[in-house]
């Protein structure tokens, strides 16, 4: 299994593809499939069949997985960095390669 270094709740850019250019929270990662959920980003239509959740069913909007490799973490003042692993101490973290900080 592959250690991913975008994690759910992390701040991201959409670097290639379709949604070039925007912005959101990842709400979801599945590292199985080297795929995330990012809000508001990947918007897809979806027929839903009434339900008991959904009794008047039609057709719903939502997030569709984008891969991991079309996203880029964005730092505290809004700019793409790479993430790098090292040891701090006994314990392993993440940071930025552009600033060389902690995530």
């Amino acid at each position: 299994m592959a250690k991913l270094k975008i994690k759910s709740g992390d701040t991201v850019k959409v670097i290639a593809g379709d949604h070039k250019g925007q912005e959101g929270k990842v709400k979801t990662v599945f590292i199985e499939k080297n795929k995330a959920i990012v809000e508001g980003v990947n918007m897809i239509s979806k027929h839903e069949k009434p339900s008991a959740a959904n009794p008047q069913g039609g057709i719903v909007k939502k997030e569709a997985p984008i891969h991991i490799s079309n996203l880029s973490l964005l730092t505290k003042d809004g700019q793409t960095t790479r993430v790098g692993l090292k040891m701090d101490g006994d314990k392993k973290v993440r940071f930025s390669k552009k600033s060389n900080e902690v995530i």
